[in-house]
């Protein structure tokens, strides 16, 4: 059955269904629980998200019409050449969105030749990879700030844990690390150079 030469039905509908559930899993997964986790920014979340599901479409949809090699660069160069001019994006953001692109792609446009086995392991290792680098680069994430403490109370080696615990309650972010500098008993501070971890 058809309407104005376009079929009312075609068998590729399921094919469609099943690999939109599986990039917008793998989506999620990516957005929510990798950058969100580890920004907890949801400026861009909408974001990810409708580029990842029109980029999908879009490479499905043109996948079932013959196009030269020209036109197909052209159309992906479009996104090559989208600016953000209310908000600039920095190099975190642009690359977690060449990612949502680069796995609608992968999704979209694989063929017979493609088993889903390797369609999904290969999600897995781009999700995988992206959560444990950002997991790493996060948690080696400091920076170091000298500070002249009025106190000479903790100083001592043994008390560098209640030092710390101090200075995080004053301070209101984890300290890693604190070395004692140059000590002025006579007007009883002390410089202190603190190694914190630093905020997304």
């Amino acid at each position: 059955m058809e309407f104005f030469e376009i079929p009312f039905f075609d068998d590729d509908f399921y094919k469609m269904c099943v690999r939109f559930l599986i990039n917008f899993f793998f989506l999620t997964a990516l957005i929510r629980f990798t950058y969100f986790r580890f920004t907890q920014r949801a400026n861009y979340l909408l974001t990810f998200y409708l580029v990842g599901t029109v980029v999908f479409f879009l490479c499905f949809t043109l996948k079932k019409y013959e196009i030269d090699l020209g036109l197909a660069l052209g159309l992906f160069a479009i996104f090559g050449i989208l600016r953000y001019r209310t908000d600039q994006l920095n190099i975190r953001e642009m690359t977690y969105l060449f990612v949502v692109i680069g796995l609608s792609i992968i999704n979209a446009l694989s063929n017979k030749k493609m088993s889903y086995i390797e369609i999904i392991t290969a999600n897995s290792i781009i999700v995988v990879l992206a959560h444990y680098l950002d997991w790493y680069w996060n948690s080696k994430r400091t920076s170091s700030k000298d500070i002249v403490y009025e106190s000479l109370d903790f100083i001592r080696p043994e008390h560098h844990e209640k030092l710390k615990a101090e200075l995080q309650e004053k301070l209101g972010f984890e300290i890693i690390r604190v070395e004692v500098g140059q000590i002025d008993f006579k007007g009883k501070t002390v410089k202190l150079k603190i190694r914190y971890k630093r905020e997304s």
